[in-house]
């Protein structure tokens, strides 16, 4: 970090932090504060619902992810287009209809206050541990990078979104998110066409594809139906399309993006414009990442990108093992260059050399191979490292690659994301408490000025909460995996409470209640039974399915128990 890169940075966060401050302060009422007084136009809408979902680890984690695994992962949003065809045509029409300021109060209305209360508590646990991840992420990368405290980062960077969203509300989030997207997009797209122009001159974009393709890196599309296969076209169009449907559809977070439109169509529309450029955006920042991989070809690569292993190594009695495979690794990365130029040059005369392509492919399996080992002498330094690097591939790059100023504003990227999705979870997360839990419980009438400064409360509330998720944060595989994964346990029997009241009109709420409450526990034990208890890829259920089986389980066992209820009756 050069000052040019710390003024850059600071600048950046400043300003995203006192304009939002400064724009939005001064709420008069409760609907100014959770619905932005319902002024905010479609494409404030689309961008807002975009940056929400686009957290520090999407910026983080995605590239990584490509790096390891490959473009595989673009399926996971394949169901996201068609949810939001669905929640256009049906739920936010419904939502719009009761005047709502959360989706959970519509559940009392269909059904009873037992039913809203489970999906509120539901959520406000996901999402407040989502919440505390999305601040995480970020802080990890920057504790590695100045070497401060991480506990101390996660605090600063809570810090940084409480101040604005406790003082603004809906249309904080709203006006600086708008301002994240841009650094967020600029910044990927400066660090893309950068990398394009680091690679071997006589190398063309086309060349950088076919070396990636020949690292099995660009298998776009998988039609597997084994149900271990975490990322297929049948996973991502449905169990991606129930957590499309559930995320957007009966999450707070989006939800209250959407509502703060002017009107139904304004928010249709802002829906739209997610479900146009959401692919196409997670396609770009994959690429991104198996760009990094092509550039790490004619490039040093460390054995473990995440730093914090290497200060393990050079502590212990195992460095000089590791540094052996460094050097073997050294030597592999000088072939591995000379490979694929020889390569290159028989691209561009219009032959793909399959023995070339045969010989690259055995280079990166005895790279994976030198990989595994170093996890394992990092282990036996210390049994409590985290050997996976995934999170830190992009990292790496940005830290060692990127001219001054560049660095300043990737980071910018990332905490911008982080504070877009942090925000957007503190708004919901006070709205639901306020609105659903403390509201509605209240015995007595109060003033509206009683629950604006209730709502801020929790907003101050569920940011201490977050920021102390985070500071007791541990990497799973994967960080975009982890959130995915929380969400996916607890997305599918919300939704099937929802679609349950949307289209199956004969259930009632006794039927509804219990139903869920039999669905979140049975998904409990399938996730612990069939996924949990297994290592990293040797899962027997890939967990996007948690999804449609929680939501199918809920309408299911909703609509039996219903139909017993009417037999009692009758007899």
């Amino acid at each position: 970090m050069q000052l040019f890169d710390w003024i850059v940075l600071i600048v950046t966060l400043l300003f995203i932090v006192i304009y939002g401050a400064w724009k939005t302060k001064g709420s008069k009422n409760v609907e100014d504060y959770i619905l932005g007084g319902n002024e905010t136009p479609w494409y404030t809408v689309g961008l807002s619902v975009m940056a929400t979902q686009a957290s520090a680890i999407t910026f983080l984690s995605t590239p990584g992810q490509a790096y390891h695994d490959g473009m595989g992962f673009v399926q996971f949003y394949f169901g996201l287009p068609i949810a939001m065809v669905v929640i256009c045509l049906t739920f936010i029409p419904i939502y719009h209809k009761y005047k709502v300021y959360t989706a959970y109060e519509y559940l009392e209305k269909r059904f009873d206050l037992k039913t809203r209360s489970l999906a509120a508590i539901l959520f406000l646990f996901q999402r407040g541990l989502g919440t505390g991840i999305t601040i995480y992420a970020p802080a990890i990368i920057l504790s590695a990078i100045l070497g401060w405290n991480l506990n101390y980062m996660t605090i600063a960077i809570g810090v940084l979104v409480i101040i604005y969203t406790f003082s603004g509300g809906t249309k904080a989030v709203n006006v600086t998110q708008k301002q994240q997207m841009f650094v967020i997009m600029s910044g990927m797209l400066i660090t893309f066409f950068l990398i394009l122009h680091f690679l071997p001159n006589e190398m063309t974009f086309s060349n950088a594809l076919h070396i990636a393709g020949a690292n099995d890196k660009m298998n776009i599309v998988n039609f597997s139906v084994d149900p271990e296969e975490k990322y297929t076209f049948w996973s991502g169009i449905t169990g991606g399309f129930f957590l499309a449907l559930a995320y957007f559809g009966t999450d707070q977070s989006q939800v209250g993006r959407y509502l703060s439109g002017k009107s139904v169509r304004e928010s249709q529309m802002g829906l739209i414009m997610n479900g146009l450029l959401k692919v196409p955006m997670q396609f770009f920042i994959l690429l991104t990442g198996v760009m990094v991989f092509v550039f790490f070809q004619f490039n040093p690569v460390p054995l473990n990108f995440n730093p914090n292993n290497k200060v393990t190594i050079e502590k212990s009695q195992y460095k000089n093992e590791y540094h052996a495979l460094e050097k073997k690794l050294d030597a592999l990365s000088e072939d591995k260059k000379v490979i694929n130029l020889l390569y290159i040059d028989q691209l561009n005369q219009d032959y793909d050399n399959p023995i070339l392509r045969k010989e690259l492919i055995g280079l990166s399996a005895k790279e994976k191979d030198l990989r595994d080992r170093a996890k394992e002498i990092i282990l036996k330094a210390d049994s409590g490292s985290e050997t996976n690097d995934k999170d830190y591939v992009f990292f790496h790059f940005i830290l060692n690659y990127l001219p001054k100023g560049l660095i300043g504003l990737l980071l910018a990227v990332i905490i911008s994301a982080a504070m877009s999705s942090t925000a957007s979870g503190l708004n919901a997360l006070a709205s639901t408490t306020a609105i659903d839990i403390y509201k509605r419980n209240l015995k007595e009438e109060k003033s509206e000025k009683h629950y604006l400064n209730a709502t801020k409360f929790f907003t101050l509330f569920w940011g201490i909460v977050a920021i102390l998720f985070a500071s007791i944060g541990t990497l799973f595989e994967n960080l975009i995996q982890l959130v995915n994964i929380i969400g996916s346990i607890f997305y599918g029997t919300v939704l099937g409470i929802f679609l349950v009241g949307f289209y199956i009109k004969f259930v009632k709420a006794k039927a509804i209640f219990y139903s869920a409450l039999v669905s979140q526990i049975t998904i409990f034990i399938i996730y612990y039974y069939a996924i949990y208890i297994y290592p990293a890829g040797e899962e027997k259920l890939g967990y996007l399915w948690l999804n449609f089986i929680g939501a199918m389980l809920t309408i299911v066992l909703s609509s039996l128990m219903q139909l017993s209820i009417f037999r009692k009756e009758k007899s």
